[in-house]
């Protein structure tokens, strides 16, 4: 009898399940950038698509809609859909986060990226938790707030988002083909602390955008740029929601709007910063130019569902540039006393007299 042959997809091809290395694996690349290209495209915009139009409760069921995977008519009705669109593509990334999790554990020789690849799948089971903890406990209020405790799981929903999309990047970035064989080249310690002062700023920004759509502070100031009608730079009037929105699109918006074109600029001062790093940067100002945009017409706009959307999604695109430039800008703090040097890889070991030792 012939041995059964069975046919593996290709990023678990047999050269994917080799023996744990830290060499460039092409089938996790493919798979791993395959999953963080879908976080913006997929759940995070049909989950900004829902907050937008106010879906969040379409559904008073989780984890099935109405309790069905094909509730009747959601292709047909827009709140429906992006409610229900948003969960089955969230559970798609899942699937393909736990995929990449299991195949990096089993592939991988460097115990710190096993080690994020199992946080980043941790990572995706609490989100899926904490998405139906909002949809169940929608109807529950404490005392001392005004929003439900369902819409307090709402915020931490769409901060974790942010993390685990900036997870899903380092992974690819660490698998790719640049970082495992390209020389490690030493940037300036002011950039790789730009990236990391950047990046917290970003992060902190983004909560304050969730906690400010959930508790609809949007529009609490609702001129822009001045913070009232006749040009006053101060809000006439303060509560929890107008400094909340004073906080994001003033504060937060004029910090970032000089640090990122600062972090963009140390990145091209930077000798040892690569191409690849500095179309980035550029990419980096070109998105921050952006958001403002999109930012300032959310308010003459009255927040236009489709404009709020995409303001949601180019702000995680924006912490994800920022992100990566740092991450890739550590890569030497990273890698330390991790992996051999590409010149070590590709040379045969030798002993005593010179003599090549076996692989």
């Amino acid at each position: 009898m012939s041995a059964l042959r069975i046919r593996l997809p290709p990023f678990m091809s047999s050269s994917t399940l080799s023996p744990r290395t830290a060499v460039h694996k092409p089938g996790l690349v493919r798979l791993a950038a395959v999953a963080t290209a879908c976080v913006p495209v997929l759940p995070m915009l049909l989950g900004a698509r829902t907050t937008s139009i106010g879906a969040g409760m379409i559904f008073k069921t989780w984890p099935f809609s109405n309790g069905s995977l094909n509730p009747p008519g959601w292709l047909d009705d827009p709140a429906q859909f992006a409610e229900h669109a948003h969960r089955l593509s969230a559970g798609l990334v899942g699937l393909m986060t736990v995929t990449l999790a299991v195949l990096v554990w089993r592939t991988e020789a460097r115990a710190w990226l096993r080690q994020l690849a199992i946080f980043a799948a941790g990572l995706v089971l609490v989100q899926a938790v904490v998405g139906g903890l909002r949809v169940l406990l929608d109807d529950r209020h404490l005392n001392l707030l005004t929003p439900s405790v369902g819409r307090l799981f709402a915020m931490l929903h769409a901060c974790l988002a942010q993390i685990f999309f900036c997870a899903l990047l380092a992974i690819a970035l660490s698998l790719s083909r640049a970082w495992n064989e390209r020389a490690v080249v030493s940037v300036g310690r002011r950039l790789r602390q730009l990236g990391v002062v950047c990046c917290v700023l970003l992060l902190v920004q983004l909560v304050v955008a969730a906690v400010m759509r959930h508790l609809f502070a949007g529009l609490a100031i609702p001129t822009f740029p001045a913070a009232t009608p006749d040009g006053g730079l101060l809000p006439a009037g303060w509560d929890f929601n107008v400094g909340l929105n004073f906080f994001h699109t003033r504060v937060l918006a004029g910090l970032l709007s000089v640090a990122l074109p600062w972090l963009a600029a140390a990145v091209w001062r930077d000798r040892a910063a690569g191409v690849g790093m500095k179309r980035t940067a550029v990419a980096l100002v070109a998105l921050l130019i952006t958001q403002i945009t999109l930012g300032a017409e959310i308010i003459w706009r009255l927040r236009e569902p489709d404009l709020t959307t995409a303001h949601v999604v180019v702000g995680a695109c924006t912490l994800a540039t920022t992100f990566g430039i740092t991450w890739w800008a550590h890569r030497e703090t990273i890698e330390k006393n991790t992996m051999p040097a590409p010149a070590a890889l590709a040379a045969p070991a030798r002993g005593e007299g010179g003599a090549v030792l076996p692989a």
